[in-house]
Protein backbone atom coordinates (compact mmCIF):
# COMPACT_ATOMS: atom_id res chain seq x y z
CA UNK A 1 0.00 0.00 0.00
CA UNK A 2 1.60 3.37 -0.79
CA UNK A 3 0.92 6.34 1.68
CA UNK A 4 1.36 9.74 0.42
CA UNK A 5 3.29 12.20 2.39
CA UNK A 6 3.36 15.99 2.36
CA UNK A 7 6.13 16.30 5.01
CA UNK A 8 8.95 17.18 2.58
CA UNK A 9 7.59 20.80 2.24
CA UNK A 10 9.30 22.93 -0.66
CA UNK A 11 12.56 23.91 -1.86
CA UNK A 12 14.26 25.91 -4.07
CA UNK A 13 15.74 23.47 -6.28
CA UNK A 14 15.17 20.03 -6.70
CA UNK A 15 18.16 17.70 -8.28
CA UNK A 16 17.24 14.46 -9.76
CA UNK A 17 20.34 11.86 -9.61
CA UNK A 18 22.84 11.08 -7.00
CA UNK A 19 25.65 10.81 -9.07
CA UNK A 20 28.60 12.78 -9.57
CA UNK A 21 27.28 15.59 -11.78
CA UNK A 22 24.23 15.35 -9.09
CA UNK A 23 25.89 15.93 -6.05
CA UNK A 24 28.56 18.49 -7.50
CA UNK A 25 25.46 20.15 -8.69
CA UNK A 26 23.87 19.98 -4.93
CA UNK A 27 27.16 21.08 -3.59
CA UNK A 28 27.49 24.53 -5.58
CA UNK A 29 23.38 25.42 -5.07
CA UNK A 30 23.43 24.48 -1.45
CA UNK A 31 26.30 26.61 -0.71
CA UNK A 32 25.03 29.79 -2.51
CA UNK A 33 22.23 29.61 -0.39
CA UNK A 34 19.30 27.74 -2.28
CA UNK A 35 17.44 25.19 -0.80
CA UNK A 36 17.87 21.89 -2.13
CA UNK A 37 16.80 18.61 -2.20
CA UNK A 38 18.55 15.57 -3.59
CA UNK A 39 16.61 12.45 -4.56
CA UNK A 40 18.99 9.40 -5.84
CA UNK A 41 16.69 6.18 -6.95
CA UNK A 42 19.29 3.61 -5.36
CA UNK A 43 22.59 4.69 -4.02
CA UNK A 44 24.82 7.43 -4.01
CA UNK A 45 27.15 6.47 -7.42
CA UNK A 46 25.59 3.26 -7.88
CA UNK A 47 25.79 3.33 -11.67
CA UNK A 48 28.19 4.69 -14.09
CA UNK A 49 29.70 7.42 -11.09
CA UNK A 50 31.59 4.01 -9.73
CA UNK A 51 32.48 2.54 -12.83
CA UNK A 52 34.53 5.01 -14.03
CA UNK A 53 38.28 4.11 -15.26
CA UNK A 54 39.22 6.16 -12.11
CA UNK A 55 41.17 8.83 -13.64
CA UNK A 56 41.12 12.50 -13.17
CA UNK A 57 42.84 13.67 -16.68
CA UNK A 58 42.53 15.79 -19.10
CA UNK A 59 42.09 13.04 -21.80
CA UNK A 60 45.58 12.68 -23.67
CA UNK A 61 43.11 11.07 -26.65
CA UNK A 62 40.83 13.39 -27.27
CA UNK A 63 44.07 15.82 -29.08
CA UNK A 64 44.06 13.55 -31.86
CA UNK A 65 40.34 14.94 -32.63
CA UNK A 66 41.12 18.72 -31.62
CA UNK A 67 39.27 18.94 -28.68
CA UNK A 68 41.66 21.67 -27.36
CA UNK A 69 38.98 23.40 -25.00
CA UNK A 70 38.03 20.29 -23.24
CA UNK A 71 41.05 19.03 -22.72
CA UNK A 72 42.45 22.68 -21.36
CA UNK A 73 39.03 22.94 -19.16
CA UNK A 74 39.96 18.85 -17.82
CA UNK A 75 43.49 19.83 -17.23
CA UNK A 76 42.66 23.05 -15.09
CA UNK A 77 39.77 21.00 -13.51
CA UNK A 78 42.89 18.17 -12.46
CA UNK A 79 44.33 20.68 -11.07
CA UNK A 80 41.87 21.97 -8.53
CA UNK A 81 40.54 18.65 -7.47
CA UNK A 82 44.00 17.26 -6.60
CA UNK A 83 43.93 20.38 -4.11
CA UNK A 84 40.22 19.96 -3.15
CA UNK A 85 40.71 15.87 -2.77
CA UNK A 86 44.11 15.07 -1.37
CA UNK A 87 43.25 12.20 0.00
CA UNK A 88 40.67 10.90 -2.95
CA UNK A 89 43.04 12.00 -5.96
CA UNK A 90 46.71 10.79 -5.92
CA UNK A 91 49.22 11.50 -8.84
CA UNK A 92 50.05 8.69 -10.90
CA UNK A 93 52.78 8.20 -13.41
CA UNK A 94 51.69 6.73 -17.23
CA UNK A 95 53.97 5.03 -19.09
CA UNK A 96 53.03 5.10 -22.81
CA UNK A 97 54.90 2.28 -25.07
CA UNK A 98 55.73 3.69 -28.50
CA UNK A 99 54.47 1.72 -31.10
CA UNK A 100 55.47 3.16 -34.37
CA UNK A 101 53.42 1.78 -36.71
CA UNK A 102 50.11 3.25 -34.68
CA UNK A 103 51.43 6.28 -33.73
CA UNK A 104 55.11 8.07 -34.57
CA UNK A 105 57.36 9.48 -31.97
CA UNK A 106 56.70 12.73 -33.61
CA UNK A 107 53.37 13.24 -32.52
CA UNK A 108 53.28 11.53 -29.10
CA UNK A 109 55.80 14.43 -28.37
CA UNK A 110 53.84 16.89 -29.72
CA UNK A 111 50.73 15.76 -27.76
CA UNK A 112 52.19 15.52 -24.79
CA UNK A 113 54.11 19.03 -25.19
CA UNK A 114 49.97 20.20 -25.82
CA UNK A 115 49.28 18.22 -22.97
CA UNK A 116 52.12 19.80 -20.32
CA UNK A 117 51.33 23.17 -21.71
CA UNK A 118 47.65 23.33 -22.62
CA UNK A 119 47.33 24.66 -18.69
CA UNK A 120 48.43 25.76 -15.59
CA UNK A 121 50.61 22.45 -13.95
CA UNK A 122 51.40 22.57 -10.48
CA UNK A 123 51.65 19.75 -9.12
CA UNK A 124 52.40 17.37 -11.52
CA UNK A 125 55.46 16.31 -13.52
CA UNK A 126 55.87 16.88 -17.15
CA UNK A 127 56.08 14.60 -19.97
CA UNK A 128 59.48 12.79 -20.77
CA UNK A 129 61.10 10.28 -23.75
CA UNK A 130 62.38 7.28 -22.05
CA UNK A 131 63.87 4.05 -21.97
CA UNK A 132 62.19 1.14 -21.27
CA UNK A 133 64.96 -1.57 -20.61
CA UNK A 134 64.20 -3.67 -18.13
CA UNK A 135 60.58 -2.65 -17.08
CA UNK A 136 59.07 -5.67 -15.75
CA UNK A 137 56.13 -5.54 -16.89
CA UNK A 138 56.25 -4.98 -20.56
CA UNK A 139 57.54 -7.69 -23.54
CA UNK A 140 61.50 -7.12 -24.00
CA UNK A 141 60.37 -5.83 -27.41
CA UNK A 142 59.08 -2.20 -26.15
CA UNK A 143 62.39 -0.26 -25.40
CA UNK A 144 61.17 3.18 -25.89
CA UNK A 145 58.09 5.11 -25.32
CA UNK A 146 56.72 8.00 -23.08
CA UNK A 147 56.45 9.19 -19.59
CA UNK A 148 53.13 11.48 -18.07
CA UNK A 149 51.31 12.06 -15.14
CA UNK A 150 47.86 12.24 -14.12
CA UNK A 151 45.57 11.83 -11.38
CA UNK A 152 43.96 8.60 -10.17
CA UNK A 153 40.60 8.86 -7.97
CA UNK A 154 38.25 7.21 -5.99
CA UNK A 155 35.15 7.87 -7.80
CA UNK A 156 32.27 6.87 -5.61
CA UNK A 157 33.36 8.47 -3.32
CA UNK A 158 34.18 11.69 -4.51
CA UNK A 159 30.52 11.44 -5.42
CA UNK A 160 30.06 10.90 -1.62
CA UNK A 161 32.37 13.38 -0.51
CA UNK A 162 30.37 15.80 -2.62
CA UNK A 163 27.03 14.97 -1.38
CA UNK A 164 28.48 15.45 2.16
CA UNK A 165 29.40 18.58 1.36
CA UNK A 166 25.89 19.28 0.11
CA UNK A 167 24.37 18.00 3.38
CA UNK A 168 26.56 20.16 5.37
CA UNK A 169 25.70 23.56 3.47
CA UNK A 170 22.08 22.09 3.69
CA UNK A 171 20.96 19.95 1.27
CA UNK A 172 18.64 17.28 1.90
CA UNK A 173 19.97 13.85 0.61
CA UNK A 174 17.28 11.26 0.13
CA UNK A 175 18.61 8.07 -1.32
CA UNK A 176 16.55 4.74 -2.56
CA UNK A 177 14.03 7.66 -3.10
CA UNK A 178 13.05 7.72 -6.82
CA UNK A 179 11.26 10.67 -8.84
CA UNK A 180 8.30 9.11 -9.81
CA UNK A 181 6.30 12.20 -11.16
CA UNK A 182 6.58 15.76 -11.77
CA UNK A 183 3.85 18.37 -12.73
CA UNK A 184 4.79 21.85 -14.10
CA UNK A 185 2.94 25.48 -13.31
CA UNK A 186 4.63 28.85 -14.25
CA UNK A 187 5.95 29.10 -10.43
CA UNK A 188 6.96 26.12 -9.71
CA UNK A 189 6.93 22.03 -10.02
CA UNK A 190 4.81 19.32 -7.82
CA UNK A 191 7.83 16.26 -7.50
CA UNK A 192 6.13 13.08 -6.42
CA UNK A 193 8.70 11.03 -4.95
CA UNK A 194 8.60 6.95 -3.80
CA UNK A 195 10.96 5.96 -1.05
CA UNK A 196 11.96 2.33 -0.75
CA UNK A 197 9.23 1.23 2.21
CA UNK A 198 6.48 2.77 -0.13
CA UNK A 199 5.90 6.29 0.76
CA UNK A 200 5.22 8.92 -1.88
CA UNK A 201 5.81 12.22 -0.42
CA UNK A 202 4.98 15.33 -2.14
CA UNK A 203 7.89 18.42 -2.50
CA UNK A 204 7.45 21.93 -3.95
CA UNK A 205 10.08 23.10 -6.23
CA UNK A 206 11.06 26.21 -7.65
CA UNK A 207 13.28 23.99 -10.02
CA UNK A 208 14.67 20.63 -11.30
CA UNK A 209 18.09 19.32 -12.24
CA UNK A 210 18.05 16.66 -14.36
CA UNK A 211 21.47 14.67 -13.71
CA UNK A 212 20.07 11.29 -14.02
CA UNK A 213 22.91 10.93 -16.84
CA UNK A 214 22.32 7.89 -19.03
CA UNK A 215 18.35 8.33 -18.53
CA UNK A 216 18.44 11.68 -18.86
CA UNK A 217 15.98 11.84 -21.71
CA UNK A 218 14.25 8.85 -20.04
CA UNK A 219 13.23 11.02 -17.62
CA UNK A 220 12.21 14.04 -19.18
CA UNK A 221 9.81 12.28 -21.49
CA UNK A 222 8.43 10.05 -19.13
CA UNK A 223 8.68 11.60 -15.75
CA UNK A 224 8.62 15.50 -16.48
CA UNK A 225 6.41 15.06 -19.69
CA UNK A 226 8.81 16.91 -21.50
CA UNK A 227 10.23 16.50 -25.10
CA UNK A 228 14.22 16.02 -24.69
CA UNK A 229 16.06 18.24 -27.06
CA UNK A 230 19.28 16.50 -27.77
CA UNK A 231 20.22 13.07 -28.43
CA UNK A 232 22.25 10.89 -26.64
CA UNK A 233 24.86 7.75 -27.19
CA UNK A 234 24.93 5.69 -24.53
CA UNK A 235 28.39 3.89 -24.30
CA UNK A 236 29.36 0.92 -21.99
CA UNK A 237 32.98 0.98 -20.69
CA UNK A 238 33.55 -2.02 -19.19
CA UNK A 239 36.93 -3.22 -17.40
CA UNK A 240 38.00 -6.40 -15.63
CA UNK A 241 40.72 -6.67 -12.50
CA UNK A 242 43.36 -9.43 -12.45
CA UNK A 243 46.35 -10.18 -9.82
CA UNK A 244 48.73 -7.28 -9.65
CA UNK A 245 51.42 -7.73 -12.61
CA UNK A 246 54.63 -8.41 -11.05
CA UNK A 247 56.21 -5.10 -10.95
CA UNK A 248 54.05 -3.34 -11.52
CA UNK A 249 54.51 0.18 -10.00
CA UNK A 250 53.20 2.71 -12.64
CA UNK A 251 50.03 2.57 -15.28
CA UNK A 252 50.43 2.27 -18.71
CA UNK A 253 48.76 3.02 -21.98
CA UNK A 254 48.23 0.36 -24.47
CA UNK A 255 47.25 0.86 -28.14
CA UNK A 256 45.36 -0.79 -30.31
CA UNK A 257 45.12 -1.55 -33.88
CA UNK A 258 41.59 0.28 -33.93
CA UNK A 259 43.59 3.75 -32.53
CA UNK A 260 41.35 3.12 -29.54
CA UNK A 261 43.39 3.00 -26.36
CA UNK A 262 43.42 0.80 -23.17
CA UNK A 263 44.67 1.83 -19.55
CA UNK A 264 46.53 -0.84 -17.16
CA UNK A 265 46.68 0.85 -13.56
CA UNK A 266 47.79 -0.14 -10.39
CA UNK A 267 44.73 -1.29 -8.60
CA UNK A 268 43.60 -1.92 -4.36
CA UNK A 269 47.66 -2.94 -3.77
CA UNK A 270 47.58 -6.29 -4.63
CA UNK A 271 45.75 -6.15 -8.22
CA UNK A 272 45.64 -4.35 -11.32
CA UNK A 273 43.00 -2.70 -13.88
CA UNK A 274 42.54 -2.99 -17.22
CA UNK A 275 39.92 -1.01 -19.22
CA UNK A 276 38.17 0.33 -20.67
CA UNK A 277 35.97 -1.19 -24.12
CA UNK A 278 33.62 1.06 -25.91
CA UNK A 279 29.99 -0.25 -26.83
CA UNK A 280 27.06 1.28 -27.98
CA UNK A 281 23.85 -0.46 -26.25
CA UNK A 282 20.44 0.07 -26.60
CA UNK A 283 19.09 -1.59 -23.17
CA UNK A 284 18.63 -0.28 -19.92
CA UNK A 285 21.82 1.11 -18.45
CA UNK A 286 21.05 -0.17 -14.76
CA UNK A 287 22.20 -3.98 -16.17
CA UNK A 288 25.29 -3.38 -17.75
CA UNK A 289 27.26 -5.89 -17.36
CA UNK A 290 30.44 -7.01 -19.12
CA UNK A 291 30.72 -9.15 -22.56
CA UNK A 292 32.82 -12.37 -23.04
CA UNK A 293 33.59 -10.17 -26.30
CA UNK A 294 34.85 -7.59 -23.81
CA UNK A 295 36.67 -9.41 -21.69
CA UNK A 296 38.56 -11.03 -25.10
CA UNK A 297 39.15 -7.94 -26.24
CA UNK A 298 40.91 -6.14 -22.99
CA UNK A 299 42.99 -9.70 -22.52
CA UNK A 300 44.16 -9.87 -26.24
CA UNK A 301 45.38 -6.36 -26.19
CA UNK A 302 46.67 -6.43 -22.86
CA UNK A 303 48.86 -9.70 -24.05
CA UNK A 304 50.32 -7.51 -26.78
CA UNK A 305 52.19 -6.14 -24.47
CA UNK A 306 52.37 -7.31 -21.23
CA UNK A 307 55.13 -10.18 -20.42
CA UNK A 308 52.51 -11.92 -17.87
CA UNK A 309 49.44 -13.11 -19.69
CA UNK A 310 46.22 -12.31 -19.22
CA UNK A 311 43.45 -14.79 -19.48
CA UNK A 312 39.81 -14.58 -18.76
CA UNK A 313 40.79 -17.20 -15.73
CA UNK A 314 42.53 -14.22 -14.50
CA UNK A 315 39.68 -11.99 -13.73
CA UNK A 316 38.44 -11.60 -10.29
CA UNK A 317 35.93 -8.93 -10.49
CA UNK A 318 34.71 -6.68 -13.64
CA UNK A 319 32.30 -3.73 -13.46
CA UNK A 320 30.64 -1.78 -16.37
CA UNK A 321 28.91 1.55 -16.35
CA UNK A 322 26.82 3.39 -19.46
CA UNK A 323 28.32 6.57 -20.39
CA UNK A 324 26.05 8.95 -21.43
CA UNK A 325 27.46 10.91 -24.32
CA UNK A 326 26.26 13.55 -26.78
CA UNK A 327 25.33 12.39 -30.00
CA UNK A 328 27.93 13.98 -32.28
CA UNK A 329 27.78 11.74 -35.41
CA UNK A 330 30.93 10.06 -35.51
CA UNK A 331 31.08 6.38 -36.59
CA UNK A 332 33.47 5.22 -33.45
CA UNK A 333 32.17 5.50 -29.95
CA UNK A 334 35.56 5.69 -28.94
CA UNK A 335 35.62 9.12 -30.99
CA UNK A 336 32.36 10.68 -29.46
CA UNK A 337 33.19 13.65 -27.41
CA UNK A 338 33.48 13.30 -23.49
CA UNK A 339 32.52 17.44 -23.37
CA UNK A 340 28.67 18.14 -21.88
CA UNK A 341 26.04 19.80 -22.69
CA UNK A 342 23.48 22.15 -20.20
CA UNK A 343 20.16 22.61 -21.49
CA UNK A 344 17.78 24.96 -19.27
CA UNK A 345 14.25 25.65 -20.15
CA UNK A 346 12.64 28.34 -18.79
CA UNK A 347 9.24 28.12 -20.57
CA UNK A 348 7.82 27.76 -17.81
CA UNK A 349 9.51 27.04 -14.21
CA UNK A 350 13.05 26.03 -14.84
CA UNK A 351 14.45 22.62 -15.92
CA UNK A 352 18.26 21.93 -16.38
CA UNK A 353 19.00 18.71 -18.18
CA UNK A 354 22.41 17.71 -18.00
CA UNK A 355 23.91 15.96 -21.18
CA UNK A 356 26.88 13.83 -21.13
CA UNK A 357 29.78 15.16 -18.94
CA UNK A 358 33.05 12.96 -17.19
CA UNK A 359 33.92 13.04 -13.45
CA UNK A 360 37.19 15.47 -14.13
CA UNK A 361 34.68 17.83 -15.07
CA UNK A 362 32.22 17.83 -12.43
CA UNK A 363 32.93 20.61 -10.27
CA UNK A 364 33.04 22.89 -12.98
CA UNK A 365 30.21 21.46 -14.84
CA UNK A 366 28.03 22.21 -11.32
CA UNK A 367 29.28 25.54 -11.24
CA UNK A 368 27.89 26.36 -14.85
CA UNK A 369 24.86 25.07 -14.37
CA UNK A 370 24.10 26.86 -11.03
CA UNK A 371 24.87 30.03 -12.21
CA UNK A 372 22.17 28.86 -14.95
CA UNK A 373 19.97 28.01 -12.49
CA UNK A 374 20.45 31.18 -10.00
CA UNK A 375 19.86 33.31 -12.84
CA UNK A 376 16.61 32.05 -14.03
CA UNK A 377 15.49 31.96 -10.11
CA UNK A 378 17.00 35.72 -10.03
CA UNK A 379 19.10 34.35 -6.83
CA UNK A 380 22.80 36.01 -7.34
CA UNK A 381 25.37 34.29 -5.53
CA UNK A 382 28.86 33.71 -6.43
CA UNK A 383 31.14 31.19 -7.50
CA UNK A 384 32.69 29.00 -4.84
CA UNK A 385 33.38 25.43 -5.19
CA UNK A 386 37.01 26.38 -6.96
CA UNK A 387 38.85 27.07 -4.04
CA UNK A 388 36.86 24.86 -1.53
CA UNK A 389 37.98 21.88 -0.43
CA UNK A 390 35.74 18.63 -0.30
CA UNK A 391 35.62 16.97 3.09
CA UNK A 392 38.39 15.34 4.17
CA UNK A 393 40.29 17.74 1.82
CA UNK A 394 41.24 20.05 4.40
CA UNK A 395 44.77 18.52 4.49
CA UNK A 396 47.46 21.65 4.52
CA UNK A 397 48.81 22.23 1.67
CA UNK A 398 47.37 19.16 0.06
CA UNK A 399 50.39 17.54 1.37
CA UNK A 400 48.96 13.98 2.27
CA UNK A 401 52.03 12.25 2.79
CA UNK A 402 52.53 14.63 5.75
CA UNK A 403 49.09 14.43 7.29
CA UNK A 404 49.42 10.17 6.85
CA UNK A 405 52.84 10.38 9.08
CA UNK A 406 50.82 12.73 11.47
CA UNK A 407 48.28 10.57 11.80
CA UNK A 408 50.59 7.28 12.48
CA UNK A 409 52.19 9.67 15.22
CA UNK A 410 49.38 10.27 16.96
CA UNK A 411 47.09 7.02 16.15
CA UNK A 412 50.41 4.79 16.48
CA UNK A 413 48.12 1.79 17.96
CA UNK A 414 45.95 1.77 14.50
CA UNK A 415 47.80 -0.89 12.37
CA UNK A 416 49.53 0.67 9.04
CA UNK A 417 47.60 -1.41 6.30
CA UNK A 418 44.30 0.62 7.76
CA UNK A 419 45.79 3.45 9.34
CA UNK A 420 46.55 4.15 5.40
CA UNK A 421 43.23 3.08 4.09
CA UNK A 422 41.07 5.42 6.38
CA UNK A 423 43.73 8.17 5.23
CA UNK A 424 42.64 7.82 1.99
CA UNK A 425 39.41 7.03 2.59
CA UNK A 426 38.15 9.70 4.77
CA UNK A 427 41.33 12.62 4.47
CA UNK A 428 40.96 14.47 7.60
CA UNK A 429 37.52 12.59 8.85
CA UNK A 430 39.47 10.10 9.74
CA UNK A 431 39.66 11.60 13.32
CA UNK A 432 35.67 12.02 13.57
CA UNK A 433 35.81 8.22 12.48
CA UNK A 434 38.25 7.44 15.60
CA UNK A 435 37.05 9.76 17.65
CA UNK A 436 38.66 8.87 21.28
CA UNK A 437 39.64 5.57 20.67
CA UNK A 438 42.85 5.04 22.02
CA UNK A 439 43.24 1.59 20.99
CA UNK A 440 42.05 -1.07 18.11
CA UNK A 441 39.46 -2.29 20.66
CA UNK A 442 37.78 0.63 21.14
CA UNK A 443 36.56 0.39 17.46
CA UNK A 444 34.14 -1.99 18.33
CA UNK A 445 33.40 -5.81 17.21
CA UNK A 446 35.25 -6.94 13.80
CA UNK A 447 32.61 -7.35 11.61
CA UNK A 448 34.63 -8.94 8.90
CA UNK A 449 38.47 -8.79 9.00
CA UNK A 450 39.77 -5.04 9.02
CA UNK A 451 36.18 -3.87 9.02
CA UNK A 452 34.93 -2.83 12.26
CA UNK A 453 31.84 -1.33 13.68
CA UNK A 454 32.95 2.16 14.15
CA UNK A 455 33.70 2.37 10.93
CA UNK A 456 30.25 0.67 10.03
CA UNK A 457 28.31 2.85 11.96
CA UNK A 458 30.34 5.98 10.78
CA UNK A 459 29.37 4.91 6.91
CA UNK A 460 25.70 4.95 8.09
CA UNK A 461 25.74 7.88 9.91
CA UNK A 462 27.59 10.15 7.69
CA UNK A 463 27.53 8.60 4.77
CA UNK A 464 24.18 7.04 3.66
CA UNK A 465 25.37 3.53 3.36
CA UNK A 466 22.34 1.32 3.92
CA UNK A 467 23.77 -2.53 2.58
CA UNK A 468 26.67 -4.40 2.01
CA UNK A 469 27.42 -3.21 -1.54
CA UNK A 470 27.23 0.30 -0.06
CA UNK A 471 30.05 -0.65 2.47
CA UNK A 472 32.27 -2.89 0.64
CA UNK A 473 31.84 -2.00 -3.13
CA UNK A 474 31.19 1.74 -3.35
CA UNK A 475 32.12 3.46 -0.06
CA UNK A 476 35.40 1.11 0.14
CA UNK A 477 36.72 -1.55 -2.31
CA UNK A 478 36.80 -4.11 0.23
CA UNK A 479 34.59 -6.78 -1.19
CA UNK A 480 38.01 -7.20 -3.40
CA UNK A 481 39.56 -8.58 -0.18
CA UNK A 482 37.31 -10.21 1.83
CA UNK A 483 35.60 -13.71 1.70
CA UNK A 484 32.80 -14.59 -0.80
CA UNK A 485 30.22 -14.39 1.83
CA UNK A 486 31.30 -11.34 3.00
CA UNK A 487 28.87 -9.60 1.67
CA UNK A 488 25.94 -11.70 3.25
CA UNK A 489 27.50 -12.02 6.59
CA UNK A 490 27.60 -7.85 7.00
CA UNK A 491 23.84 -7.86 5.78
CA UNK A 492 22.77 -10.48 8.38
CA UNK A 493 24.98 -8.17 10.92
CA UNK A 494 23.38 -4.79 9.75
CA UNK A 495 20.11 -6.07 9.68
CA UNK A 496 21.12 -7.37 13.84
CA UNK A 497 22.60 -3.67 14.47
CA UNK A 498 20.24 -0.87 13.74
CA UNK A 499 21.57 2.66 13.95
CA UNK A 500 19.64 4.35 17.19
CA UNK A 501 16.57 6.91 15.76
CA UNK A 502 18.79 9.79 16.33
CA UNK A 503 21.30 8.81 14.04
Amino acid sequence: MTMHDPSLGDCDLLVVGGGINGAGIARDAAGRGLRVVLCERDDLAAHTSSASTKLIHGGLRYLERYEFGLVRKSLREREVLIEAAPHLIRPLRFVLPQAPHLRPAWMMRIGLWLYDHLARRRRLPASAAITLAGDAVLQPQFTRGFAYSDGWCDDARLVVAAARDAAERGARVLTRTRCAQLRRSATGWTAELETADGRRPILQARAVANATGPWVAAFLQQIAQQPSRHALRLVRGSHIVVPRRPGQETAYVLQSEDRRIVFVLPYEDAFTLIGTTDVDVADDPAAARISPAEIDYLCTLANRYLRLPVTAGDVVWSFAGVRPLLQDGADDPAATSRDYLLDLDTDAAPLLSVYGGKITTFRRLGEEAVDELCRALRHPAPAWTRTAPLPGGDIPGADFAHFLQQLAQHRAWLPPALRERYAHAYGSRALRLLGDARRLQDLGEEVLPQLFAAEIDYLRREEWAQTADDVLWRRSKLGLHLPADAATRLDDWLAQHPLPAHS
